[in-house]
């Protein structure tokens, strides 16, 4: 396990940072500060699409900090179904109440697990090989298995395997979705996303309205009555029932429609951006260099204001970006 996540590190690290001497952002025009902001109890030691663990424990989910605890020098998978799903010392997926309860559930897999997901008594599991399992969590054996070939190098950000009813769509490290029916354990389709060769894997998946958007690092797919395609390289998206925006590694806020029309784009010179949210009226983008940008959904218009950041790790909350261990507040 740890020369896995050492190798995605690697890779997270080649294919988000840039020249040590690279050019920075600098805005013709600041706002002022953001002054909506908060602290946590300790910084943020890891992160996951749907949450993280401060450095004293406590679990950070997209509501806010939660007093659970997780044990040192476990990895926290995904927060999913009720449950906190870990992956232990030992190799296997460690579940804990997200209520806080003292239950737990152990499943021995001995395996480097690099996404998971529950729904009822099914876990989907994908592996760092990119093979799929579903298991029962009451008599935790494995009820389907599919194997798919094995990624070179992927990207750090690696989705969850997602829930849609009696199906589960498999998020795979090579670019497909693989479409499982839980209720059958019969594999119905696959879907390409992405075709690169190396850092393929899907990196987003969400579904608004039989609406189905996903992306790799490099391009974007909507599945709806027909497929749609296009290419960015994208750094971080958000997708509401109105429209599909999205932060590229060329500084770029993109608008599409949430069937990828092209719809607006501001580009800021040399920004590096690692967060995006969409909140009321507004789209704001997280910048490294300690800006936050807040822009009309048209992209149109915006403002630039000030925040006391120096850290590019960062957790998108419900209406807050999370670094370090403070949070600034958007809504």
């Amino acid at each position: 396990m740890k020369n896995f996540w050492i190798g995605l590190s690697i890779c997270g690290a080649l294919l988000l940072s840039g020249c040590s001497h690279k050019e920075v952002f600098k805005p013709e025009k600041v706002k002022g500060e953001w002054r909506n902001s908060g602290r946590l109890t300790a910084s943020i030691d890891q992160l996951s699409q749907s949450g993280a663990v401060l450095k004293n424990g406590h679990l950070l989910t997209k509501e806010g900090e939660k007093p659970l605890k997780i044990p040192e020098n476990y990895r926290l998978i995904n927060i999913s179904g009720g449950w906190v799903m870990t992956q232990n010392s030992d190799n296997n997926l460690e579940l804990f109440p997200e209520n806080g309860g003292s239950d737990h559930v152990v499943l021995e897999l001995k395996r480097t697990v690099a996404a998971a997901s529950i729904q009822d008594d099914t876990v989907a599991i994908l592996f760092s090989n990119n093979e799929m399992a579903l298991y029962s969590l009451q008599t935790k054996k494995v009820i389907f298995k599919e194997s798919s070939g094995a990624p070179i190098a992927v990207d750090a950000r690696i989705a969850n395997p997602y829930f849609l009813k009696d199906l589960v769509l498999f998020l795979g490290l090579d670019g497909k979705i693989v479409i499982v029916n839980t209720e059958s354990k019969q594999l119905l389709r696959s879907v390409i996303v992405g075709s690169e060769e190396y850092f393929n894997n899907i990196i987003y998946l969400n579904v608004i309205e039989n609406n189905m958007v996903a992306s790799t690092g490099n391009g974007i797919l909507a599945l709806a009555q027909k497929e749609e395609r296009e290419k960015y390289e994208v750094r971080d998206i958000a997708y509401t029932h109105e429209g599909i925006w999205l932060t590229t590694k060329q500084g770029e806020v993109v608008a599409l429609s949430p069937t990828l029309q092209y719809k607006g784009k501001q580009k800021f010179p040399f920004a590096h951006f690692v967060g995006i949210s969409v909140q009321n009226d507004r789209v704001y983008v997280l910048e490294e260099g300690g800006y936050m940008i807040a822009l009309t959904k048209n992209l149109l218009s915006y403002d630039v204001y000030d925040i006391d950041m120096d850290h590019d790790t960062v957790f998108v909350g419900n209406d807050r970006f999370y670094f370090n261990d403070r949070y600034i507040t958007i809504k």
